[in-house]
Parts: C-alpha cells; structure tokens; sequence
C-alpha cells in the first residue's frame, strides 16, 4: 500500500482498490477489440463489463466531489444495462479513462475520515451510507475483473497474469 489511510477502517479497501486497479488492465492484455464485443447467449461482453467498472469509480469518485467527465457517461448512466446493438468504446479509451479516474479516487479514499464514509447516499429505493458504497463497489469490481477473466479463457485467450 502507498500511503496509510486517515481511517482505520479503509485499510482493507485501499489494499484491494490497488490491487484491481492493476488487475483490471491485466485482465484486459492482449484482448482484440473485436473479441471485446462478442456476447455468448445473454452474457454481458468485455466492453460492457470493463465499461460498467470504469464507470463504477466515476460513480463514486462523484460521491468524493470528483466530476469529471468519462467515455462511460452516455452508455453507462442510471447503471444501464448492456445494449445489444450499440457499439463500445475502444477497450484502450475505457483503459485511458481507469487510468485518469483511479489515482485521483484513491486519493479521495485514503484520506476519508470516519465522518465522511458515514454520509447518506441516497438511491432509489434505498439509503446507504458512503463506506458501504465502497464495500459493495470493492465486491462489484473484483466480479467483473473475474469475469473478464473467465471471457479470457472462453476465447481462448491464456488465463490472467496476476504477477
């Protein structure tokens, strides 16, 4: 871990926000953009799944004050689901796109303060504080990386380089 969170309780969540930022890119080596796009049945494909993460730290990066804009602010908004006819974006621009948000998110969560991981989110249906947006996106993120894993082996791609 680079720095030491102002909160004891984000330790565990910044170990794991740095490992899967670089599992992500990892995950995405040497995938052909073609391979990208392609569904099997009613699975979701690599672009949407790496589209949905990347904007995932947009979401909470906002919670964080952080706005900036990102390629998955359209096909992404209101946690919209996989489009059958729409083409993604590049898997390189979702990776330029990881690479502006993530530093600057994880800035945000080394230095929360116990006060700040308490606030009220408010989302339809329900309330959730910000530290548990944190847990449930930490959980989000380590999923897809495992899927695209898993899409990895299915193309016939070798399997994931964790080191």
């Amino acid at each position: 871990m680079k720095t030491t969170p102002t909160s004891s309780r984000m330790y565990g969540f910044i170990v794991l926000y740095e490992m899967q930022t670089d599992f992500l890119i990892r995950a995405l080596d040497g995938i052909d953009q073609k391979d990208a796009q392609k569904r099997l049945e009613k699975a979701n494909h690599i672009a949407w799944i790496t589209g949905s993460v990347v904007h995932g730290r947009y979401f909470l990066a906002k919670s964080f004050g952080i706005d900036i804009p990102s390629i998955t602010d359209e096909l992404f908004a209101n946690n919209k689901g996989i489009i059958d006819d729409a083409t993604y974006p590049s898997l390189a621009d979702f990776i330029k796109d990881w690479a502006a948000i993530s530093p600057k998110l994880q800035e945000a969560l080394t230095q929360a303060t116990d006060e700040k991981l308490e606030e009220k989110l408010s989302m339809p249906g329900m309330e959730i504080t910000l530290f548990e947006m944190i847990s449930f996106s930490s959980y989000r993120e380590a999923n897809c990386i495992g899927q695209i894993a898993l899409w990895r082996r299915l193309l016939g791609y070798p399997g994931m380089n964790y080191m």
